[in-house]
């Protein structure tokens, strides 16, 4: 048995001496990864080399609680280096700290370089995808800019369309808001909301409402004509249709079916960074990119993707039916039958 399958972690730090890093590197790197090991066996009883996206993610939240959130990102940056060694060497599939980075806190990165797609090649992505869960999920994503976890924490009531034989009522907030979605801020990764285990957070400031043009509302109709039923007590919008059927999807599946869509036309590389790479969390940079120089009202925009302090939020709640609406339909993007 070779020594990467029986101490990934010492092979690594071997490698990390080989290519010149100091010692106060190593110890560091050393501490890091120890301590991630230890907190796997203690509270999933797993190796690094079994771990998920899932456990990544619980022992960032772990982090956070004991942890400024530079110190989190530069441990974090840690473990992403630690598993894509393991995926260079072949002894992981997939990177499950790619996800993770992708879904921190923002401010992290504050002004990446990203690949520049035009509406009209986004469009024609779009025009590839056929399956009405794929196509809802990408959809939404764009139009809404909404984060991949704010998306599957999605309940139907979150929802105030028209649909044929509708089955649920929409939440109070939007009740008298016509194809309208609400975005709570309420929801925290492994806390119960709506009767659910929750398998993200919402990173919200502030609880927002959102217009639905008629091009997402079509695409929700067209899902909800195969949606599977669901034992769910919160009734999630999205829900598997293979893998986890009828159960609420989870960021890792809206990553994977985003990144097989984006390799396809050649948006995604392994080892690609942000400013190549093609995710879900690309489609809310394309969104306020997109959004903020067709409306050159930089205050919606903060609005719709949550980014709000008291004022902006203020002067935007009370005008749901005039500007935020009216300002989103006039200018949001037309992306199907361009």
């Amino acid at each position: 048995m070779s020594k990467t399958t029986d101490d990934p972690i010492g092979y690594f730090l071997e490698d990390v001496t080989h290519h010149g890093r100091n010692v106060r590197t190593h110890e560091a790197y050393r501490r890091v990864l120890r301590s991630y090991e230890t907190f796997l066996v203690d509270r999933f009883e797993k190796t690094p080399t079994d771990a998920t996206y899932r456990d990544c993610m619980a022992w960032t939240h772990e982090l956070r609680n004991r942890h400024a959130e530079s110190t989190v990102a530069t441990y974090a940056s840690y473990l992403n280096r630690f598993y894509s060694y393991l995926e260079r060497v072949g002894r992981h599939d997939q990177n499950p700290m790619a996800l993770v980075l992708e879904e921190m806190d923002e401010s992290i990165e504050t002004n990446p370089s990203r690949r520049d797609v035009s509406v009209a090649e986004m469009s024609e992505f779009v025009e590839r995808i056929d399956h009405p869960l794929h196509r809802a999920i990408v959809l939404t994503l764009l139009k809404t800019g909404i984060r991949s976890g704010e998306l599957c924490n999605l309940d139907l009531r979150d929802l105030n369309i028209d649909c044929e034989g509708r089955w649920w009522k929409p939440r109070a907030q939007i009740a008298g808001r016509p194809n309208a979605m609400y975005v709570p801020a309420e929801h925290t990764y492994e806390e119960r909301s709506g009767g659910e285990l929750r398998t993200a957070s919402n990173k919200r400031k502030r609880d927002t409402v959102i217009p639905i043009d008629e091009e997402l509302e079509a695409e929700f109709r067209r899902w909800f004509a195969i949606r599977p039923d669901t034992t769910s007590p919160a009734d999630p919008v999205f829900v598997g249709t293979v893998e986890r059927w009828g159960e609420r999807i989870t960021p890792d599946i809206v990553h994977h079916v985003v990144e097989g869509y984006a390799r396809d036309v050649g948006w995604y590389r392994t080892g690609g960074g942000s400013s190549e790479n093609v995710t879900p969390h690309y489609f809310r940079h394309f969104f306020t990119t997109h959004l903020r120089d067709r409306t050159g009202d930089r205050g919606i925009v903060k609005y719709l993707r949550g980014d709000v302090a008291d004022d902006i939020i203020d002067t935007y709640t009370h005008e749901w039916g005039d500007r935020v609406r009216e300002t989103y339909l006039d200018n949001i993007y037309t992306l199907v039958g361009r």
